[in-house]
């Protein structure tokens, strides 16, 4: 069977949200380092190591945020914002431009996806992802549908009853 879906042109906001989020959860680490460094004020008491603390990871944020915006600004990304449909078969992805141009994204490309209250993302790098709202599918089985190749592929869990 094949998904093909609606065309869609993913908003700039949602891109560096989803971004934002893949980049916190991959990199949780970073947490720890900072429970770390706040922890100095137990060996000095001083605020500084919370101010300090909290100015270094404000500038991480901001790393990865201008990090974001700049790949919507660059003109080789300019496609991962036009509108785009898409042909899902368990085999790839075919992002389709138009009725003839389209860039072919095998499933071993893939990283990871998560399944969201009304959406899908694949995550295929840390600024690559593919965005499917469940508005875009033109029927509930073809939803259900991709939701059962991503339970076939290992990326989201099946539900425990």
């Amino acid at each position: 069977m094949i998904i093909k879906t609606k065309k869609y042109k993913l908003p700039t906001g949602i891109y560096m949200k989803i971004g934002m989020i893949n980049i916190l959860k991959e990199q949780w680490w970073v947490f720890l380092i900072v429970a770390a460094l706040c922890s100095g004020y137990f060996l000095f008491p001083n605020m500084w190591w919370f101010i300090g603390t909290g100015i270094a990871f404000l500038l991480y944020l901001l790393f990865w945020v201008i990090q974001f915006a700049g790949v919507t600004q660059l003109e080789q990304s300019k496609a991962l914002f036009e509108k785009l449909g898409y042909e899902i078969t368990s085999q790839q992805i075919m992002i389709k431009l138009d009725a003839k141009r389209g860039m072919p994204v095998k499933w071993d490309q893939v990283k990871k996806a998560d399944k969201g209250k009304d959406y899908f993302v694949l995550i295929m790098s840390k600024v690559q992802m593919i965005y499917l709202p469940f508005r875009i599918f033109n029927t509930e089985n073809e939803r259900k549908f991709m939701e059962t190749i991503l339970r076939r592929k290992g990326f989201i869990k099946t539900k425990q009853q």
